[in-house]
């Protein structure tokens, strides 16, 4: 099986080719251009480079949230257009899922993170279980002093290697609060689109992907001038 990956969540973008689980090309950019300038070069870049032409790809895959409300956008929009111009199946991906594909196989509970802003991290707990990622909560909103309190509490012991953009938040006040906290490396902490290509290799072997009119941004929480919009229609006092 081809895919064709993306990822546009965070600061940089992401883009990969691979067959199966095996990734053939993958290229990351991050040099201030906008995701919309970024996506489609990039992904010619990658067919190029795995010497495939956009007819080969049998699934395209991208990150649907949670994540930068406008990158997530336009990874979605970017990965509709290309699905509906072949007629093939979507794979909607987790941002926290894929970012915990990073740290397979390394032993502990994997805590992917993006930073949400308001004192809240974008947050889902991993586990690798005998060389299966298996997912321990449903993608949410949280603060990390719940989040600490949930890890001290039901994962007591248990090595906790944080992942995402939201690592230089959330380890040292995972440190502080007492959890045993391993540091992850560099290279391993942000975005993979070669992640989320595996993610929906194993989406697609379970039957879990969408058409182009199905795939649609997943969001924790409404934008921010939603809320402010919200809040301006409450009632004083």
């Amino acid at each position: 099986m081809n895919i064709l990956a993306l990822d546009a969540t965070a600061i940089a973008a992401s883009c990969a080719v691979a067959s199966d689980a095996h990734t053939l090309a993958e290229f990351r950019v991050d040099n201030g251009l906008t995701h919309s300038e970024l996506l489609l070069p990039m992904a010619e870049a990658c067919l190029h480079a795995g010497q495939m032409q956009i007819g080969d790809i049998d699934l395209f895959a991208c990150t649907v949230g949670p994540g930068s409300f406008t990158g997530v956008r336009i990874g979605v929009a970017t990965v509709k257009g290309l699905a509906f111009g072949t007629g093939k199946r979507c794979a909607a991906v987790s941002t926290l899922e894929a970012l915990a594909e990073n740290l397979m196989p390394l032993s502990g509970i994997y805590c992917a993170t993006m930073n949400a802003r308001r004192g809240q991290v974008y947050n889902a707990l991993f586990e690798n279980r005998d060389g299966v990622l298996t997912r321990l909560c449903p993608d949410r909103a949280i603060s990390l002093e719940a989040l600490a309190k949930e890890l001290c509490e039901q994962y007591h012991g248990f090595k906790v290697r944080p992942v995402g953009d939201g690592y230089d938040i959330t380890l040292p006040y995972l440190k502080e609060a007492g959890v045993r906290v391993l540091e992850t490396p560099e290279n391993l902490r942000l975005q993979s689109a070669a992640s989320v290509a595996r993610c929906a290799w194993r989406m697609a072997l379970s039957g879990n992907t969408v058409s182009d009119t199905a795939l649609v941004p997943l969001y924790l929480r409404l934008p921010q001038a939603e809320r402010d919009r919200l809040a301006k229609q409450q009632p004083e006092g």
